[in-house]
């Protein structure tokens, strides 16, 4: 096996062990939040040691950290990237990301952002922190739309569009949480929820 093919192989099984221990921390820290995650647990249900977690990330506070990002990524990636093939006025846009939220908090990994914001809050630490620009960033996004919506005449004028934002992903977050994965209802109700927000 030459050198270079045997660290292409190295480099994906560290890349497979990362993703399954994110995954694993992302389900631990849903269920227990921050303070009461085991990070043996999270190594043993990901199939590896505590010493490969320590290896890979340092600690609690890197692993979390770490899952911030993912779960952030991953969001984006997977809720985002569904708009891609729409070409659609900018309140259309906002109901499907409600929708496809929806969609993704049926994985068991969409809880922590929730989890971790609601243990950090009042508190500064870095974990809180990286949750709470990641927020920032969903409502920035938002507002961006609503905005955009206001201008092409999908949306009608009303509160300042950042507190429509907010309103918007508080609600369909909230939603989804207490629905818990109820499909369908979760994506209808998520859509119903915006269109009633934005007076559509």
């Amino acid at each position: 096996m030459t050198a270079a093919r045997t660290g292409r192989t190295q480099a994906h099984r560290r890349e497979q062990s990362r993703t399954a221990l994110l995954e694993s921390a992302a389900r631990a820290l849903s269920t227990y939040g921050y303070t009461n995650v085991n990070l043996e647990r999270v190594a043993r249900d990901a199939g590896y040691t505590r010493g490969a977690l320590y290896h890979s990330f340092g600690g609690k506070e890197q692993l979390a950290l770490a899952v911030v990002e993912w779960v952030d990524e991953t969001w984006h990636s997977e809720v985002r990237g569904a708009l891609r093939e729409h070409q659609e006025d900018a309140a259309s846009l906002v109901r499907e990301i409600a929708r496809a939220h929806a969609r993704f908090c049926r994985r068991d990994i969409a809880g922590v952002m929730t989890t971790l914001r609601v243990e950090f809050a009042g508190q500064q630490h870095p974990v809180g922190e990286a949750v709470a620009r990641a927020t920032r960033k969903v409502v920035d996004d938002c507002t961006r739309l609503v905005e955009a919506g206001r201008q092409d005449g999908s949306i009608p004028e009303g509160p300042p569009a950042d507190v429509v934002a907010r309103a918007v992903v508080g609600a369909v977050e909230g939603l989804t949480i207490y629905l818990g994965g109820a499909a369908p209802h979760d994506e209808l109700l998520a859509d119903q929820a915006v269109v009633g927000l934005l007076s559509l």
